[in-house]
């Protein structure tokens, strides 16, 4: 029969070997997973240092400011086409975002519902659709109907790749809410439209902002559907029922110019493009976020040392 040191020591010999064990498997696990991340990152940051890298070289205030000038002369800019996708982002936005919140809102909330569940498949299937077949869509309905392309045709083609990324994130970010704020509101005798408004949404507002951005980036590098909808133009925009162009388009335009000088611009409407998706990400993260205090970190600082802001 083993004496208590005995057996203490053979529990201090077990530990050991089963925390040398442990310990291993945790600097396997870090490795892989710093490699998982590494093969993510890599690919992404060589694109993105090439653009950098290449799209420097040619931006200048002309280029940023003027209209394009004869393909392959090197003149000209594309300020056309950075306006036009400010206006398609903010078309876009004000017909999908709505659209989004609301039904993410109501899949979320009325999950077992008949409308619900189809709300729910609707945006699932939307979400699997090549974006082509929005641009066929619009070209089909308002672009032949219209008998020209116009700006309304490529800011309802893109909304209908916006509206059910924000539907799924919206409905995700309402999930994660605990159970105990509705009820709370309940308790209370606030109506549901108050609790979800009030509370729910201004809990969730980080996921559905991400979604939102998410869904931005997405339709700010869309090109087939405005090559069927807005087509291009190389003057200023004129109106939402003419065409107009957009950096996109600018993109594989030039892409497809056989002079290196087109090439470069293309490289510069790139770096350009990148850069207002990053501006706008960035403002509208701390607008929402953080300004006013919310539940990104400056608010939760300002809060745990009682600052007022």
């Amino acid at each position: 029969m083993l004496s208590n040191s005995e057996r203490r020591l053979e529990f201090r010999n077990y530990f050991q070997d089963n925390l040398e064990k442990r310990m291993v498997k945790d600097k396997i696990v870090k490795i892989i997973v710093i490699a998982c991340v590494a093969i993510a990152i890599i690919p992404l940051g060589s694109i993105l240092a090439d653009v950098v890298r290449m799209g420097i070289e040619i931006i200048s205030f002309e280029f940023l400011t003027t209209l394009p000038g004869a393909a392959g002369s090197g003149e000209g800019g594309i300020a056309n086409s950075i306006q036009g996708t400010f206006i398609m982002i903010g078309m876009t936005s004000a017909i999908g975002i709505p659209i989004g919140v609301l039904s993410g809102i109501y899949v979320a909330e009325y999950a077992n519902s008949r409308v619900g569940k189809l709300i729910r498949f609707f945006n699932d299937v939307m979400m699997q659709f090549p974006s082509i077949v929005f641009g066929i869509f619009a070209f089909l309905f308002i672009v032949l109907v219209l008998g020209k392309f116009n700006l309304w045709a490529g800011a309802i083609a893109l909304s209908l790749i916006m509206f059910p990324i924000i539907a799924r994130t919206t409905e995700e970010a309402l999930k994660l809410i605990p159970d105990t704020y509705r009820e709370a509101g309940h308790a209370l005798g606030i109506p549901k439209a108050i609790v979800i408004l009030k509370i729910l949404l201004k809990a969730a507002k980080g996921g559905i902002v991400t979604g939102i951005m998410l869904s931005v980036a997405r339709i700010a590098g869309e090109t087939a559907p405005l090559i069927m909808t807005i087509l291009g133009s190389k003057g200023w925009f004129r109106g939402t029922e003419t065409a107009m162009d957009a950096l996109p388009l600018t993109i594989w335009r030039l892409s497809l110019l056989p002079y290196d000088n087109a090439v470069m611009f293309g490289w510069g409407a790139a770096l350009v493009l990148i850069t207002i998706l990053l501006v706008l990400n960035m403002s509208v993260r701390y607008l929402v976020l953080y300004r006013k205090g919310g539940s990104g970190s400056l608010g939760i600082f300002m809060r745990i040392t009682g600052g007022k802001k």
